[in-house]
């Protein structure tokens, strides 16, 4: 018998020990949510503009599941023209809008599914086939739940000629669904204030775009 290390004869079998075999577990799958929340607000977010800003307007709603519960882990991100319709973007053309104007929000809902934008009311755009679109703020929305965003638009209630030749409201032919795109200003409130509740499922679901 060899002694443990010891020289082996040449060609006799050597030891080879098993391998470690670590099991393997399935992963989480892989959505939106609820992981989402860390590293993504940012405090001053939800500000578009300082709340003193001439001209500002509050933009705020609730995001809602199927059976009207309040989504409280979801992010709301607003994407708009400035006033005079530019954006503040190096490949606009119309030359990168104001400096000062970022165009861009982002506000994560509380216990009761709210999100609050304070921002300035977008000017209106040229369609990419023609005609104007109506001011309007592009939204994306990540929740729980969702493998992608969902991308809806807020339109105003006060734009209704403007609303009515936008190409993209045009396209949505039941006026029950175009009106999820519409913002409402709440009896009593005041102007600058408007409400655009988010509904992801249900018979009252909010248009959302295939972008």
């Amino acid at each position: 018998m060899t002694q443990p290390g010891a020289p082996q004869a040449s060609g006799a079998p050597q030891y080879v020990p098993p391998p470690i075999v670590t099991p393997l577990f399935l992963t989480p799958s892989q959505t939106v949510g609820p992981y989402l929340a860390i590293g993504l607000p940012w405090p001053d977010g939800p500000w578009v503009v300082d709340a003193g800003t001439d001209g500002a307007i509050m933009i705020s709603g609730r995001v809602l599941d199927g059976a009207g519960s309040p989504v409280t882990d979801a992010l709301v991100e607003t994407w708009q023209a400035a006033p005079d319709g530019s954006f503040a973007h190096p490949d606009d053309p119309r030359g990168g809008g104001d400096g000062e104007f970022r165009g861009f929000g982002r506000s994560a809902t509380d216990d009761s599914g709210r999100y609050q934008i304070t921002t300035l009311r977008p000017g209106a755009l040229p369609a990419p086939a023609g005609g104007t679109q109506a001011p309007h703020l592009d939204v994306s929305v990540f929740a729980r739940g969702l493998m992608d965003r969902v991308v809806t638009r807020i339109y105003f209630p006060d734009e209704v000629a403007a609303n009515a030749a936008d190409p993209v409201l045009a396209s949505i032919a039941d006026p029950g669904r175009r009106a999820t795109l519409i913002a409402e200003l709440p009896p009593g409130g005041v102007p600058w204030e408007f409400r655009f509740d988010v509904r992801l499922q249900g018979s009252r679901e909010t248009v959302f775009f295939d972008v």
